[in-house]
């Protein structure tokens, strides 16, 4: 079934459309939140993103353009957590590491994703988007509200600077 369908099912009031879209974006929407933050902070950013879809999906316009409508929240939630974080640290004294993610255990990911948490977080966000996503460059500039251009730059400076950090970190190119 789309998620067109699904949409408009879901606005008419059928729970079991609703239940259908979470169980078919929950796992790509936590993976892009979680590529974004941490997987404590994640869970509950997810939620925040499921809790404003469900307040949104009666004012979409489009519902054949739910994927993006939905990654642009998920972003917006995961910028308003991180505004919400950093202006806590500027009044609170420095937070404690928690322990290591469990999934993050083999070597090679754990490298991949400690690279992929260096870069700053319009490089990052992109990377997320397009490779681990799998979406378009269009829906990414959509989603990002830039230009499709400033999309494709921020892919190729991303890469490198993904690269440089596994270099330095021991990987061959």
């Amino acid at each position: 079934m789309t998620d067109e369908l699904l949409v408009l099912r879901c606005r008419l009031g059928e729970r079991e459309a609703l239940a259908e879209l979470v169980r078919t974006w929950h796992a790509p929407v936590w993976t892009y939140v979680r590529r974004m933050l941490d997987a404590e902070r994640a869970d509950d950013v997810a939620q925040e993103v499921w809790l404003a879809v469900l307040r949104g999906l009666p004012r979409l316009k489009e519902p054949a353009r739910f994927a993006p409508w939905l990654f642009m929240i998920a972003r917006r939630a995961v910028a308003n957590r991180l505004r919400e974080e950093y202006r806590l640290a500027a009044t609170a004294p420095e937070p404690e590491e928690g322990p290591a993610d469990a999934a993050d255990a083999l070597v090679d990911r754990a490298e991949m994703l400690a690279g992929l948490s260096g870069l700053p977080p319009a490089e990052r966000e992109i990377l997320v988007l397009f490779y681990l996503q799998d979406l378009p460059v269009e829906d990414c500039a959509e989603i990002c509200a830039i230009p499709v251009g400033t999309v494709k730059s921020r892919l190729h400076r991303a890469r490198r600077m993904l690269r440089d950090q596994l270099v330095q970190r021991g990987f061959q190119p």
